[in-house]
């Protein structure tokens, strides 16, 4: 999608289309990180510093009114935003807080007692580990505590 095309759907998104939102949404524009909203307001006020960090929460916020974002509660310090909003699930690691996708789709199915009467329209997993990364460190930690 070039850019005008991007700029085009946002506009019929209804979203008012300053400087400072369309950096926000070139920031998300395939990000696959989960930033935060703070790491999002850092970036952009690189190249706008008198970028207030509640136009990047409230950008957040109609993004993710409009089906466009994900807000996601994985991490227990911050709330993150996935810029996919197709249904798909995450990988997090507990120590250094990172959240990869999974995209292979899940069939859970609950029971009628189980759904205690819901209409059960979908499911996100979150799995818990660590990263290759993370793992890396604390193999190199125990080599060095043998």
């Amino acid at each position: 999608m070039n850019t005008t095309e991007k700029f085009q759907k946002y506009r019929q998104l209804g979203l008012k289309l300053t400087p400072q939102r369309l950096a926000i949404l070139e920031f998300l524009e395939g990000n696959t990180s989960h930033p935060s909203a703070d790491e999002i307001y850092q970036h952009v006020a690189q190249q706008f510093p008198s970028m207030s960090f509640a136009t990047v929460y409230n950008t957040l916020d109609a993004l993710r009114r409009k089906g466009q974002i994900l807000e996601l509660c994985i991490d227990p310090n911050k709330k993150r935003f996935d810029p996919n909003p197709i249904p798909h699930h995450h990988i997090f690691c507990t120590k250094c807080h990172k959240i990869v996708d999974v995209e292979h789709d899940y069939q859970i199915e609950l029971s009628s007692e189980e759904s205690k009467g819901f209409k059960v329209m979908g499911c996100n997993i979150v799995f818990w580990g660590l990263c290759p990364e993370c793992q890396k460190e604390e193999l190199n930690k125990e080599n060095l505590n043998n």
